[in-house]
C-alpha cells in the first residue's frame, strides 16, 4: 500500500504504523497533486514501487475553510479547489486508469464528491465545493464509461464528516447537523472508509459509475 501527504508526514506514519501493526506494510510519500506532473509522477512512482495497483482513491481535497484559507477570496478558494480536488482527480485517473487497463484483472478507481452536489446548499463556500465536486461527480461516470469493462470508476459522496472542519464548528451548528441527519449523528472518517472498501472489494465486481451517499440517510 502506499500512502500520500502534503504537509502532514507525522500523521501519515501514524497510519503505516496502524497498517503495520496489523501485519501489512505502506509506504508513505509526499506528494502535491495540484499539478499534472505530480500526479503522474506519483502513480508512475506507485507502480514502480509496488508492482501493480489494484486500486487507486483520489482522496486529496483542499482545505479552503479552517485556518489562514478561510479568509481567502473566493477566486483564490476556487483556483486552490480546481487545481487539486478536480484537476488532481482528473490527472490521477488518467495516469492510473491506463495502467490499470493493460494489466492482468484490471483494477478499481475511487473518487471523492460530495452528497450536497445534487441538492445544493446556500452559501459561498458550499457553492465553490459544489461545482468542484459536481465536475468530479461527472467526470466520474463519463470515465467508468471509457476504461469499462476492465477498469472500475465509483464515486463516494460524503455528508457532514467530523474532519477538522467538524471538530470546529459553532455547537449549535453541530446539533443542526445531527438533528437533520435521519441516522442521527456527524459521520466518522470510519464511515467513509468502509464504503470505500466495499467498493474496492469483489462484493462490488457489478458496481460501476455509481455515486453512493455516506451521509447518514440525508436524501441526494
Amino acid at each position: 500500500m502506499l500512502l500520500t501527504h502534503r504537509d502532514s508526514p507525522d500523521r501519515a506514519r501514524e497510519v503505516a504504523d496502524a497498517i503495520a501493526s496489523r501485519g501489512g506494510r505502506a509506504l508513505v510519500r509526499q506528494a502535491d497533486l495540484a499539478t499534472r506532473d505530480a500526479c503522474e509522477r506519483l502513480v508512475a512512482g506507485a507502480h514502480d514501487e509496488l508492482g501493480r495497483v489494484d486500486v487507486w482513491v483520489n482522496n486529496a481535497g483542499a482545505d479552503v475553510l479552517t485556518g489562514d484559507a478561510a479568509e481567502w477570496e473566493w477566486e483564490h478558494k476556487l483556483d486552490v479547489l480546481l487545481a487539486v480536488d478536480l484537476k488532481g482527480t482528473i490527472a490521477c485517473s488518467y495516469a492510473i486508469g491506463d495502467i490499470m487497463r493493460d494489466q492482468e484483472r484490471g483494477g478499481v478507481i475511487v473518487n471523492m464528491s460530495w452528497d450536497h452536489v445534487t441538492s445544493g446548499m446556500a452559501g459561498e463556500n458550499p457553492q465553490l465545493f459544489s461545482a468542484v465536486k459536481g465536475g468530479v461527480l461527472a467526470f466520474s461516470k463519463s470515465l467508468a464509461l471509457r476504461l469499462a469493462p476492465e477498469v472500475r470508476v465509483n464515486v463516494l459522496c460524503p455528508g457532514w464528516i467530523e474532519t477538522s472542519f467538524g471538530e470546529q464548528a459553532d455547537p449549535d451548528f453541530r446539533r443542526s447537523v445531527a438533528q437533520n441527519t435521519p441516522l442521527g449523528r456527524w459521520g466518522r472518517p470510519e464511515d467513509v472508509a468502509g464504503a470505500a472498501l466495499y467498493l474496492a472489494s469483489p462484493e462490488a465486481a457489478f458496481v460501476t459509475g455509481q455515486a453512493i451517499g455516506v451521509n447518514g440517510g440525508v436524501v441526494m
